[in-house]
């Protein structure tokens, strides 16, 4: 995989050549026909944004007028049974509609695959779109990103795509994960980040003692490094407590059963070092410590889960604003998902030109508008001067120092942000159902913070006023900041289960 990516079609970046034909693919993919669309809140940064949701609403609406549209079913299934499927139209499949009902497919597709996750797509009831999707979604397609990550690294299978009519799509096999909310005993609750690493030793759902210890995991080629950090993390919590009846954690990333699937925190290893060591590396722990119950989940759903368990109610949607932008979802019956939720690599932007990720290569993706990475791109166009070379972090501070100061620069950049931000909460609103939605991580940090809530609560109440009347947006209080992670991630583990 590839860290960085060229210009492509617009595209932002330096790093690995792509090959003319791929480019040419892109470039073709996303000159689909564009609709009219006005946005009733423009980012002051970016006016050439482009937010999904008005595209696919517009879309739809077409659909809805033209007799000819169809039904067309999109299914996502996994190697243990899981099935996704998602139901929509598509306008008549000829003509000028060819590049329109591409790109709605395909956009649609990719937003599936990260919000839900699977290894086996299936397209019923238009064979044309279907080989499409196959296309794009292939070894040597537009999307072959995806295609390796949610195929072999993901579900360990390689990746595919099939068309079948409607009546043969497979019927939808979804369940909850009871994890969370165990509170007895005295357990220790661990959280991985790109830049600390955090634990706490809890007694009966009362932290009695909380540590955080910088590191620096992501482009580390030794694999023990992260195992030893992790150790050393465990152990300094345990000498607060008298016994360790279980151990939870939370990390970026992707876990099956304990196991790491893809994880940036590891993203310095070669595949073999990270098949071999990385790969098991919680079970290797949970041996470690006598095989007492163990659990690891997504570092987005434990934040949802302890935003639940703060706001003492469900259906959360966590969003953090950091290294990248982590997600996670607890659903209106109070439990995590078997949902991916990486809505870092999920579209909320469609014009042609959209920012590219430098790790998968897509455009208009969540984590370059909703991370640290998203405020650097922005300073250039708010007419701020910092050094080239300067780190993203680095970047950041500076950005929220000049904030500290009454800067009207650094305003905009938060005022964009945010405006991003409403458009990309009515597209999430799509596809689940939210009654609050949690915003933590260091670019909400300060003023800046409640700057993009109010710009954001400004989008919906010009756009979406339904959605506005039921969602609440709200920040962390201090208890869930200090203790709500380590709280939840001690309580994955079931005790005698």
């Amino acid at each position: 995989m590839c860290d960085n990516l060229r210009v492509v079609a617009g595209k932002i970046g330096t790093g690995l050549d792509i090959s003319t034909a791929r480019k040419e693919r892109i470039i073709q993919e996303f000159m689909a026909e564009t609709l009219d669309i006005t946005c009733a809140v423009s980012p002051v940064l970016d006016t050439g944004f482009i937010p999904s949701v008005l595209w696919n609403r517009a879309y739809c609406e077409r659909c809805e007028q033209d007799p000819g549209s169809s039904p067309i079913d999109i299914a996502l299934c996994r190697p243990d049974g899981t099935c996704f499927v998602h139901r929509t139209k598509v306008l008549p499949h000829a003509g000028e509609n060819l590049d329109i009902n591409n790109k709605y497919v395909e956009r649609l597709v990719k937003f599936l695959l990260w919000q839900k996750g699977g290894s086996r797509i299936t397209i019923g009831g238009n064979d044309a779109i279907g080989n499409m999707v196959a296309e794009a979604y292939s070894p040597d397609g537009s999307q072959s990103f995806d295609f390796d990550i949610m195929g072999r690294r993901m579900f360990l299978e390689p990746m595919t795509v099939v068309s079948c009519p409607l009546e043969e799509v497979p019927e939808p096999h979804e369940e909850e994960l009871a994890l969370g909310r165990n509170l007895d005993g005295c357990r220790i609750g661990f959280d991985l980040g790109g830049s600390d690493r955090k634990a706490a030793a809890v007694i009966d759902g009362k932290v009695v003692f909380s540590e955080e210890i910088e590191w620096d995991p992501y482009f580390q080629h030794d694999p023990q490094y992260h195992y030893d950090g992790i150790q050393d993390s465990l152990r300094r919590a345990a000498e607060h407590l008298p016994r360790v009846d279980a151990i939870g954690g939370s990390a970026a990333g992707d876990y099956v059963n304990n196991e790491v699937r893809v994880a940036s925190l590891f993203r310095g290893l070669s595949e073999t070092d990270f098949d071999n060591h990385a790969r098991r590396i919680f079970l290797r722990l949970k041996e470690d410590w006598g095989n007492i119950p163990f659990e690891v989940a997504n570092d987005g759903e434990v934040t949802a889960l302890a935003g639940s368990m703060s706001l003492n109610s469900n259906a959360v949607l966590g969003i953090a604003m950091g290294t990248s932008q982590a997600v996670g979802y607890c659903d209106p019956g109070g439990f995590i998902t078997c949902g991916l939720n990486e809505l870092a690599f999920a579209p909320i932007d469609y014009r042609d030109d959209a920012p590219a990720d430098e790790w998968s290569g897509d455009i208009g993706c969540g984590v370059q508008y909703f991370s640290q990475q998203g405020i650097a791109r922005l300073v250039p166009a708010a007419g701020i001067d910092l050094p080239g070379d300067m780190p993203l972090a680095e970047r950041l501070v500076a950005v929220q120092d000049l904030m500290k100061q009454g800067d009207d620069r650094a305003r905009r950049i938060y005022e964009t942000t945010g405006t991003y931000f409403g458009y990309a909460l009515a597209s999430y609103a799509e596809f689940y159902e939210i009654r609050h939605l949690l915003l933590l991580g260091r670019v909400t940090s300060g003023e800046g913070g409640q700057i993009i809530i109010d710009k954001a609560n400004e989008v919906l109440s010009a756009e979406f006023a339904e959605l506005r009347e039921s969602l609440n947006i709200s920040t962390p209080d201090e208890q869930l900041k200090r203790h709500g992670q380590a709280i939840a991630a001690a309580s994955l583990p079931k005790i005698g289960g």
